[in-house]
């Protein structure tokens, strides 16, 4: 399996607005100077968090985007569900009808043993960690300039 650039750009926004959550709000430019992201492809990214209510926007001259919640209530499987759909792999997976051998086929039930370990994995991760993740490496990469 391999993630779209949008579900990887996604949560790469989404971990701007989380290490900038002091600031009052962040403009779209202001991330894809930061993240070497085009603003137009990040604005076609917005919208589905936005909908999704995972995002605030506000306009104006004091507007921008925010977290609609704290990032500690983010899970980077509900980034990627908005943005990709279902982190099923196999469409029988979900749906058994789709295919005449889901009762009887070995490798369904692997492929639900794999899509359920990617679920609950990227459900344990939250915007959080990344943060501190994030805090924590760009902490050892000061450490290293000379």
């Amino acid at each position: 399996m391999k993630l779209s650039t949008r579900s990887r750009y996604g949560v790469r926004l989404m971990l701007e607005l989380a290490l900038n959550s002091t600031r009052s709000s962040l403009y779209l430019r202001e991330i894809a100077k930061e993240e070497e992201i085009s603003e137009k492809y990040l604005s076609l990214i917005i919208i589905p968090l936005k909908a999704a209510g995972l995002v605030n926007s506000q306009r104006g001259a004091h507007g921008g985007y925010t977290l609609a919640k704290p990032a500690s209530e983010i899970t980077l499987k509900e980034i990627v569900d908005v943005l990709e759909g279902d982190t099923c792999l196999v469409d029988c997976v979900k749906n058994p009808s789709a295919c005449s051998r889901s009762d009887t086929c070995a490798s369904r039930d692997l492929w639900t043993t794999l899509s359920d370990s990617i679920s609950q994995t990227l459900g344990s991760f939250t915007l959080e960690d990344l943060v501190r993740k994030s805090r924590e490496k760009g902490e050892r990469a000061a450490m290293y300039h000379i």
